[in-house]
C-alpha cells in the first residue's frame, strides 16, 4: 500500500476544505509546485492533485499551478476536480499529467468513461465519493440513488484501471477512516482502489494497512496540520512489504 499526499488547490493555491464545503477553506500554501517538491523529498512516489475550482465549476481553473507542478517534479500525478469531457482529459495528459480521475461525469455520463478508458488505457480513474453508501456528485453537492459498490463494478465493467473511494463523511476531519467500507469496496473489485478521506494518524494507516490488497492511501489534511509524517508513514509501509 502506497501513502499518496494530496494537493488541493483553488484559486491558484494549496487548500484544504472541511467535507468539500467550499465556504470552509483552509489556506497552506501560496506556492503549490513547492509544496509538492517538499512531499518528494520525504519519498512520495506518487501526487493526487485536486482542481477544486474545477470540482465546483466544471472549469479547470488552476491549469497553470498543475503544469508547474508537473514540471517540478519527477513523480507521476494524478488529477481530479472538472473533467467532464474527452477534450478535457485530451489536454491534460498532453500536458503530462499521468492519469486523470473522473468524478462527477462518470455517474451522469458513463459511457464518455467508456470511451476515455479505451483512448487512454491505464490512466484514467474513477473517483467516488459516497455519503452513507451513495454516490455524492458536483463538489459533493448533490446525493445520487447510485449505491456505491454497485456503481464501482459499473466502472470496472467500463474499463476504468482503478476507484478512488472517499468517505465524504470523514474527509477532511481527522476522525479516521472507515476501514470497514474500504474493505467492502477492495472486495467488490478486482482493479485497484485507492481510499481517501479521514487520515489523521500512523493508526489510521496502520489500520488501512489490514485491508488486504488495499492499492493506496491518499491523504492531505493530516500532513499539512503535521499530525501524519508522510516519511514515517511510508516507511511503515515500506518496512510491511
Amino acid at each position: 500500500m502506497i501513502v499518496i499526499p494530496a494537493i488541493d488547490l483553488k484559486d491558484g493555491k494549496c487548500v484544504r476544505l472541511l467535507q468539500g464545503r467550499k465556504e470552509e477553506v483552509t489556506v497552506y500554501s501560496d506556492d503549490p509546485p513547492s509544496v509538492a517538491m517538499h512531499w518528494v523529498d520525504l519519498g512520495a512516489k506518487l501526487l493526487h492533485l485536486v482542481d477544486l475550482d474545477g470540482a465546483f465549476t466544471g472549469e479547470q481553473k488552476n491549469f497553470d499551478q498543475i503544469r508547474k507542478i508537473r514540471k517540478a517534479v519527477h513523480i507521476p500525478i494524478q488529477l481530479g476536480g472538472g473533467i467532464r469531457d474527452l477534450s478535457r482529459i485530451d489536454h491534460l495528459i498532453n500536458a503530462g499529467v499521468d492519469r486523470v480521475i473522473i468524478g462527477t461525469s462518470a455517474a451522469t455520463n458513463p459511457e464518455m468513461v467508456q470511451e476515455a478508458c479505451g483512448e487512454y488505457p491505464g490512466k484514467v480513474l474513477v473517483g467516488i465519493d459516497a455519503k452513507d453508501g451513495n454516490v455524492a456528485v458536483k463538489g459533493w453537492v448533490e446525493v445520487t440513488e447510485f449505491e456505491a459498490i454497485a456503481f464501482a463494478r459499473k466502472m470496472e465493467g467500463m474499463g476504468t484501471a482503478g476507484i478512488i473511494y472517499t468517505d465524504i463523511s470523514r474527509d477532511g476531519m481527522m476522525t479516521g477512516p472507515n476501514v470497514e467500507a474500504m474493505a467492502k469496496m477492495v472486495r467488490a473489485v478486482s482493479i485497484p482502489v485507492i481510499a481517501s478521506g479521514g487520515v489523521s494518524r500512523l493508526d489510521d494507516i496502520r489500520n488501512l494497512m489490514q485491508v488486504a490488497d488495499l492499492w493506496g492511501v491518499i491523504t492531505g489534511k493530516a500532513l499539512y496540520t503535521g499530525s501524519l509524517d508522510l516519511k514515517q508513514a511510508i516507511e511503515m509501509t515500506m518496512s510491511s512489504a
